[in-house]
C-alpha cells in the first residue's frame, strides 16, 4: 500500500514545511532571520522595492549565533555591526520572522561567515547604503561575510538598488528626506542587496517562522 503522505503533491509538502513553526531551542548558528522591521516610511519604501520569500515583506535581517544558553543576533543596526540579543531582537516586530539556513551542500562556509562577521563588531552602520565603503548595513554585512568564506567569490547576489516607488520614475519622499538629511546623493542603480532579496536566495531554504 502507498502512503497518502507520499502523494502529496511537492508543493503542498513544501508549503507545509516552510511555513512551520520554529522553535527557538532549533535554531543553528548561521541561520538567517528575517524580519518586517517597524521603521516607518524607510522601512516601507525598502520593502516596496523587493518582495520577499513567499510574498513577505522584509526590511531587515541578521545571523544566529549561539554561546553558551545565550541566542544572539549579529546584525549591522543602530550606530554599527553589533551583537544584540533574541529576545531584543524580537520587538522590532510585531508580525512573523522567518527563519533560513544555507542548503547543506554550502554548510561548511558557515564558521567562516559567522567568524568574519563577529569581527566586524564595531563596524559603522552604512547609512549611506553604499556597498563597499568600510561601513555596513544588515544584508551588506552578510553578503561579504559568505563572500569570505567562499573564498572572495560571491555567494549571494549584488543587483542594480533603486528608490524610486514601483511603475514611477519618482525617488520615494522618505528617500529625498532622508538622503538630503545627511547631505549624500541617492545611490540609483549602484549595486547591493536587501533582505527580501535575500529571503529569495537559491542558496537558503526557509525552514519557517519563529515560534513567539
Amino acid at each position: 500500500m502507498i502512503s497518502s503522505f507520499r502523494l502529496l503533491p511537492f508543493f503542498l509538502l513544501f508549503s507545509f514545511i516552510s511555513n512551520a513553526q520554529i522553535n527557538s531551542s532549533d535554531l543553528k548558528t548561521g541561520d538567517f532571520i528575517f524580519q518586517d522591521m517597524d521603521c516607518g516610511p524607510l522601512c516601507d519604501a525598502i520593502e516596496a522595492v523587493t518582495e520577499g520569500y513567499k510574498g513577505n515583506d522584509f526590511s531587515h535581517m541578521g545571523l544566529v549565533y549561539k554561546k553558551n544558553d545565550t541566542i544572539y543576533i549579529i546584525e549591522a543596526a543602530g550606530s554599527a555591526v553589533r551583537l544584540n540579543t533574541l529576545e531584543k531582537f524580537s520587538k522590532n516586530t510585531k508580525k512573523p520572522m522567518y527563519i533560513g539556513r544555507v542548503k547543506k551542500k554550502y554548510e561548511k562556509l558557515t564558521p567562516e561567515a559567522i567568524s568574519f562577521s563577529l569581527e566586524q563588531i564595531g563596524v559603522p552602520y552604512d547609512d549611506d547604503y553604499v556597498y563597499d565603503n568600510g561601513k555596513y548595513y544588515c544584508s551588506e554585512l552578510i553578503y561579504d561575510a559568505f563572500k569570505k568564506a567562499n573564498n572572495e567569490k560571491p555567494f549571494f547576489q549584488l543587483f542594480p538598488m533603486t528608490y524610486k516607488e514601483p511603475g514611477t520614475n519618482d525617488f520615494f519622499p522618505a528617500w529625498i528626506e532622508y538622503y538630503k538629511a545627511i547631505g549624500s546623493e541617492i545611490p540609483e542603480g549602484k549595486p547591493g542587496c536587501n533582505p527580501g532579496g535575500m529571503s529569495n536566495s537559491d542558496k537558503i531554504l526557509i525552514l519557517g517562522i519563529l515560534k513567539q
